[in-house]
């Protein structure tokens, strides 16, 4: 039976981009698409989907502000995949009450898994605005809020290169990227490895005003780019400033946030 879905997310290119991976992987009606959490409630009230995506930040109604109103409304709530920048860390509180999370930009793969795992929990029954419900969800908040507050940058990044372990200056890191599991981290003078498991673990310790994950295997920072260069089909890469002149694709949903960057 194939599962009927909504999803819901602000920006275009990621919408865009969820909607294309989930009708790849078939085996699905997408029965609504919305761009505000006010649309989500529409969609979800008016097509009892059986799964929904879910952006976690949009302006006015967020994501947590939906399942909020879903409640009050006492409508069923469907499985819910949160879509958020977090990491798996700080989303490790969405789980509580979500089938799923995805870390944006999006893996294909990773969407795949998502939907195995919201099958194997049809046939679902939604809970409804209870008491129990809601005081559930306004716990979920208050973890995410502290898991999301803003955590001091010690301007250090530790660096294994040479057998050695360095204490670079993380505005000396040209980018970061992950391979094979490996997370590498490059300079204008050393190249080498992480101690983090995840970029999303790597950019906790980052300024986030410098560094910006162009592409779900690179985080970049803004500062090291030497040059954008047009790619194919409206599509980008970055050259860095670093010895290589490395080359690093920026992700379809990440290209508004390159135009918003440098004004392209």
């Amino acid at each position: 039976m194939a599962l009927k879905v909504v999803v819901v997310d602000d920006e275009p290119l990621a919408r865009q981009e969820l909607v294309y991976l989930l009708e790849s992987a078939g085996n699905l009606e997408i029965v609504g698409v919305g761009s505000n959490g006010i649309e989500a409630v529409e969609l979800i009230g008016s097509k009892s989907p059986d799964l929904v995506f879910l952006d976690v930040q949009m302006p006015g109604l967020d994501g947590f502000g939906v399942l909020k109103r879903l409640i009050e409304l006492k409508l069923p709530l469907p499985q819910v995949v949160f879509a958020t920048a977090y990491d798996r860390y700080a989303v490790r509180a969405f789980e509580f009450n979500a089938v799923d999370y995805l870390l944006k930009p999006f893996d294909g793969s990773r969407v795949q898994q998502t939907l195995e795992k919201a099958r194997a929990r049809m046939p679902f029954t939604g809970a409804t605005g209870d008491a129990g419900t809601a005081a559930k969800l306004d716990a979920l908040l208050r973890l995410v809020g502290e898991a999301a507050a803003p955590k001091p940058h010690t301007g250090k990044v530790v660096v294994r290169a040479q057998n050695r372990l360095l204490l670079v200056d993380q505005k000396e890191i040209c980018y970061a990227s992950i391979e094979g599991g490996a997370i590498s981290v490059a300079t204008s003078t050393v190249e080498g490895q992480s101690n983090c498991r995840t970029l999303e673990e790597l950019l906790e310790q980052l300024d986030p005003e410098a560094f910006w994950r162009a592409h779900r295997s690179f985080v970049v920072n803004i500062q090291h780019i030497r040059e954008v260069v047009p790619w194919f089909k409206s599509s980008y890469q970055l050259r860095m400033d670093d010895p290589k002149k490395t080359e690093i694709p920026v992700s379809r949903n990440q290209t508004k946030r390159l135009r918003e960057l440098f004004n392209l």
